[in-house]
């Protein structure tokens, strides 16, 4: 037998015995494989669950926190249970409401359970409300809610005295057993002391588990018909005696089910392998095993993350031409993942900075209301007072307080984008110039003012006070950082951005741009400092110096004209702030000078006043009678467009507010118009939101509104005058 036949039969052996001991090996390791994915699942679905039930804590929390500040608000009244167990929105997924005075005592209890205890539920929680102060878990007979305790004091932080607290609750029944099953892909069990109390399992799989938990095995693994689960627990109250456990059960059946058709699929692989062996052997030769042998190397390199690994590429054979393709390759991997590693960091950025500003608009909108009252009032009590009266400075003094408020208000809203804006054409190098003056005068006297616009300047279509406000608020950042005087520059110039450029400065689109920049050669910023310059309330002054709300105001409102803006800065260099607004093609508006009656009108049209605020109805209506006009009051959409449908051509105008429960403003404005084509409608609102549409035909009234914006509003909807925002403020000096 020639030399060759010897090793090619040798060789043939050899493989064969290796790949059966080898698919042996992998069978026996897939089966326990197979177990231990199954364990791995169990777990994994009790970590999913874990992070499932913190999520719906942090629901209940919060409507506990609702809850509460709603007790408060109404001196614990009781009916505040009643009242928040009966609002869909409230008590969506709560089962169990409650209300504890003082002393402990059940004041009210509210339960969607047809028969439950209350005798005995209430000394159940008034044990809760005595022992920890926020119990997760509760268990009531064979009923289990996972619940929050908030308690609430009178007149916090000042004054500590608790005045009672509230508990929101959840049930966990069968059928939320059985979607949380669903959801984990799993059987699933709640386990009190050593009884089931509910489960996802059929009634007879139910009681087979219950006696294998009751004979005290260590590991739960139960035989249930064909299937045999694994199981993991997660102790739900810790400490407690006895305890409530959440236990998962994981099958295997699926598992079992591939390993046997992973057998199947061994067995023909090894017969390929066998076959395949023998053709190698014709094949390889030393010029290709050790320029491939170094191509793996390089691939095992590429898998650690080492992207230098040295790779050579003499010739021009096949195994040559891939590993010069693995390395273009490589290159390429190694540039998407900075890139990769860039973009997660702006897009966690992003997210950080929009969640930001929901929170931000959604207190500027609740705000508002409360100061629409407090200004309204304070401006009809100073009527009704005196010149010479002893609380007159009182009344004024809360009315400059809530305009300081108001001011916060637009600067959040500003921040949250949802300001409502005028834009226009505008030329930024006659919006500099005009300005020039103002802006010197806020730096020291030893800072250099120096401007480079740049000629012929592109347009651009931004609110003209806005944008007076982002460079107020730039030119005072800029005089903070220089506080022994320094050099202020202002440029502007038409930018062409290439993908090269919008690379450099994610996530800058390309196109044509107006830029406009404010550099300074002040402090500058460290890095942690410059992530955080745009988020609202965060300052680098004195405690009472700043509310940190400058350059927050800036950021929105750049992204609500379409802009982008970026900082360059570092420690003893200055800083350099960039905004780019995309440049169009119309030519400049002339801005019209505001008309304004020097008095207003009586009224004589009837009104549909449509607010959910009662407080801000009672005093819009209050408004509106005394200048004249008849009122129709509505609490809500429904109850408007009932009120305009019975009084039909009677209403002359409509005033509503945009987000109201059961029908929103809008939507209201469009069915009543189809009954009264003619009908004129002003919105309220203490923000806007995808308001531009809405708009049409109609006029908008921002929140807090004074007397005299209210009453200018109505005669000009009635007189068809062109909409505009009432009470537009001129910009401010109060920059932080």
């Amino acid at each position: 037998m020639k030399l060759r036949s010897k090793f090619l039969l040798s060789l043939v052996l050899v493989i064969a015995t290796m790949t059966g001991g080898t698919l042996l090996a992998v069978r026996q390791s897939m089966q326990a494989q197979a177990q231990r994915q199954v364990e791995e699942d169990a777990r994994n679905s009790i970590l999913t669950y874990q992070v499932m039930e913190q999520q719906r804590r942090l629901v209940l929390s919060r409507k506990a926190e609702l809850l509460a500040t709603l007790a408060y608000m109404r001196n614990g009244d009781p009916t505040v249970i009643r009242d928040v167990s009966q609002d869909p929105w409230q008590s969506e997924e709560c089962d169990l409401f409650a209300l504890v005075d003082s002393k402990g005592k059940i004041t009210a209890l509210q339960s969607r359970i047809s028969d439950f205890p209350a005798d005995v539920s209430h000394e159940s929680i008034k044990a809760l409300v005595r022992g920890a102060n926020n119990p997760d878990w509760w268990v009531n007979g064979r009923r289990i809610y996972q619940l929050v305790v908030k308690r609430f004091f009178k007149d916090p932080p000042i004054n500590s005295m608790p005045m009672g607290a509230v508990i929101v609750g959840r049930e966990i029944d069968s059928a939320r057993a059985r979607d949380l099953g669903r959801i984990l892909s799993s059987e699933v069990v709640f386990q009190y002391g050593g009884d089931v109390t509910v489960s996802s399992l059929a009634a007879v799989d139910e009681q087979q588990v219950a006696q294998e938990i009751k004979s005290g095995h260590k590991a739960l693994e139960p035989q249930l018909g064909k299937k045999h689960f694994y199981s993991s627990s997660l102790d739900l109250t810790p400490g407690a005696r006895p305890s409530l456990s959440f236990v998962v059960l994981k099958s295997d059946e699926e598992a079992l089910a591939s390993v046997g058709r992973l057998n199947h699929l061994l067995i023909g692989l090894g017969l390929i392998v066998v076959l395949a062996g023998v053709m190698l052997v014709y094949v390889i030769s030393d010029t290709f095993t050790k320029p491939l042998g170094l191509l793996v190397e390089g691939v095992r390199a590429l898998e650690e993350g080492n992207f230098g690994y040295p790779l050579r590429a003499d010739g021009d054979d096949e195994v040559a031409r891939v590993t010069r393709a693995f390395e273009s390759m490589r290159h390429t991997l190694e540039r998407n993942e900075e890139h990769r590693t860039q973009l997660e960091e702006q897009l966690r950025q992003a997210q950080k900075m929009d969640a930001l500003g929901r929170l931000a608009g959604g207190v500027a909108h609740d705000f508002n209301n409360l100061l629409t009252v407090i200004k309204g009032n304070s401006d009809l009590a100073l009527d009704r007072i005196k010149p010479t009266d002893a609380v007159r400075a009182n009344c004024e003094q809360i009315r400059r307080v809530a305009d300081r408020a108001a001011l916060l208000t637009r600067q959040l809203l500003a921040f949250s984008r949802r300001q409502m804006l005028q834009p226009k054409i505008l030329d930024l190098n006659e919006l500099i110039v005009e300005m020039g003056r103002l802006l010197q005068r806020l730096l020291r006297e030893d800072s250099e003012y120096k401007t480079q616009l740049g000629e012929p300047l592109g347009r651009v279509q931004a609110d003209p006070g806005q944008m007076e406000q982002v460079l107020l608020n730039l030119i005072v950042n800029a005089a903070d950082a220089m506080p022994k005087g320094g050099t202020l520059t202002i440029e502007t110039a038409n930018v062409h951005v290439d993908e090269g450029f919008a690379q450099s400065r994610t996530p800058l689109a390309t196109g044509d741009y107006v830029m406009l920049a404010v550099s300074d050669t002040g402090y500058g910023m460290e890095a942690s400092t410059k992530a955080r310059i745009f988020e609202p309330f965060f300052t680098t002054k004195e405690p009472g110096k700043g509310t940190g709300l400058g350059l927050a105001t800036v950021y929105g409102v750049v992204k609500q004209s379409s802009g982008y803006i970026f900082v360059d800065s570092e420690p003893g260099v200055g800083a350099r702030f960039e905004i780019y607004l995309p440049l169009v093609r119309e030519q400049v508006e002339a801005v019209p000078k505001e008309e304004r009656a020097a008095k207003l009108r009586p009224g004589r049209e009837t009104v549909l006043l449509v607010e959910d605020e009662a407080d801000v109805r009672a005093l819009t209506c209050e408004f509106l009678k005394a200048a004249g006009y008849q009122v129709l009051t509505a609490a809500d959409g429904e109850e408007g467009l009932e009120t305009g449908q019975r009084f039909g051509d009677d209403i002359d105008i409509l005033v509503t507010d945009v987000v109201m429960p059961r029908l929103r403003g809008p939507e209201l404005a469009k069915r009543l118009r189809r009954l009264l084509p003619d009908l004129k409608v002003v919105y309220m609102s203490g923000y806007t939101e995808e308001f531009s549409e809405m708009l049409h035909d109609a006029y908008f009234l921002q929140k807090p509104f004074s007397r005299d914006a209210l009453l200018r509003q109505m005669q000009d909807a009635l007189k068809g005058k062109p909409a505009e925002q009432a009470d537009r403020p001129a910009f401010s000096l109060r920059i932080n």
